[in-house]
């Protein structure tokens, strides 16, 4: 398979440097620009037209009649993402793995092998030679930064329960941390049509294996960032408890709320969080118990045994009053919150925080469980 990758390397990216003869690539401050100014989200993506269109340049189309939302050069930018799909294949990365890539190249490039870009940023994921990616020819070959690319996020402990921002910047630490999100519907119908056209594209790796955690958090709202920065302890402005929640949730996430801005205390019983005796304060598991025995529901008290409570969701089918999970690992996690709707969550931190709400693009989700 390794040369699978350098073959569609050759095959596709020659071609185009034929064409493409007159075409500049950006300089430093045209990439630092095209970064920043892309920012309504691809939510409205036609997987079906993106698979037609992107067959067409494969199967040797000039790309003048080919119009796809987000790529704007698609006879120089399509190759470019199936070297990448392909690179993954090659390396046997899950599927998310390649959705993420695509993704991370957008963002950085628009999936254009850049001879600039910020400092001694180069190529598709605007990789630097000073920060150990290596030479500045070796970033320039495509199917070598794919590969160095799939390489680092392999070494992300959990990366395949972040969603595909968080992954992305685990591995490139951008200024613009949250700016991933917004090309991953264009991705995954990227990779869906180009999987397709190479061998063992239909495949992945680890479907099956791990719940989809994927939340593009696109729509502000969705996941919390609408709200702007939540002072700890307060309710975000704006924020009420859906009405069309289960009884019992709203009754949970209630009660829970008249915590907010108590002292976290491990190993707290949370039966009386603003008195004076730190025991009677809340932990993370303790929060949950008690928020649901006041509506009647009744939790074990750990996070290792609530984990397995009610039934295991999806965390991008999340209800309000669903618990979910986070730190350590799925099935033996270490903290726990409810989700409340609106794209936060009620949580008690850590030693020194309060019991406060987050939003959800903050957590890396390791399993969401309905205890309704």
């Amino acid at each position: 398979m390794k040369g699978l990758a350098a073959g569609v390397g050759v095959v596709f990216l020659s071609p185009i440097l034929i064409a493409c003869t007159g075409m500049m690539l950006a300089s430093s401050a045209d990439a630092v620009q095209s970064n920043g100014s892309f920012s309504s989200c691809l939510t409205d993506i036609d997987t079906d037209k993106v698979a037609e269109q992107v067959t067409k340049i494969l199967d040797g189309a000039s790309g003048k009649n080919v119009h796809i939302k987000g790529l704007d050069v698609p006879a120089e930018q399509v190759p470019n993402a199936a070297t990448i799909v392909a690179a993954g294949l090659s390396l046997d990365v899950p599927k998310k793995g390649q959705i993420i890539a695509l993704a991370t190249a957008m963002q950085e490039s628009r999936l254009r092998n850049l001879g600039s870009g910020d400092r001694d940023s180069l190529g598709l994921f605007q990789q630097r030679p000073s920060q150990g990616w290596g030479s500045a020819q070796q970033i320039q070959d495509p199917v070598y930064a794919s590969e160095q690319f799939y390489k680092h996020l392999l070494k992300v402990d959990g990366w395949q329960q972040m969603t595909v921002t968080q992954a992305a910047q685990a591995v490139q630490k951008s200024g613009l941390p949250n700016a991933y999100a917004q090309w991953e519907n264009l991705a995954t119908a990227l990779r869906a049509a180009i999987a397709k056209t190479l061998p063992g594209g239909g495949k992945d790796p680890d479907q099956g294996k791990q719940p989809s955690t994927s939340m593009s958090g696109c729509t502000p709202g969705e996941d919390g960032s609408g709200f702007g920065r939540i002072p700890e302890g307060s309710v975000p402005k704006g924020y009420a408890i859906p009405k069309d929640a289960d009884p019992k949730a709203r009754m949970a996430i209630a009660w829970a709320m008249q915590q907010l801005g108590t002292l976290y205390q491990w190993g707290g019983t949370c039966t009386n969080s603003h008195g004076p005796d730190p025991m009677g304060r809340c932990d993370c598991s303790s929060l949950m118990q008690q928020a649901y025995a006041h509506a009647g529901v009744t939790l074990t008290r750990t996070t290792y045994t609530q984990v397995n409570e009610g039934k295991a969701v999806s965390p991008t089918q999340l209800k309000p009053g669903d618990l979910i999970f986070s730190r350590g690992t799925a099935a033996r996690p270490e903290h726990v919150g409810m989700y409340m709707g609106e794209g936060l969550v009620i949580e008690a931190p850590r030693t020194s925080k309060p019991v406060r709400i987050t939003p959800i693009k903050d957590w890396a989700i390791l399993a969401a469980r309905r205890v309704l």
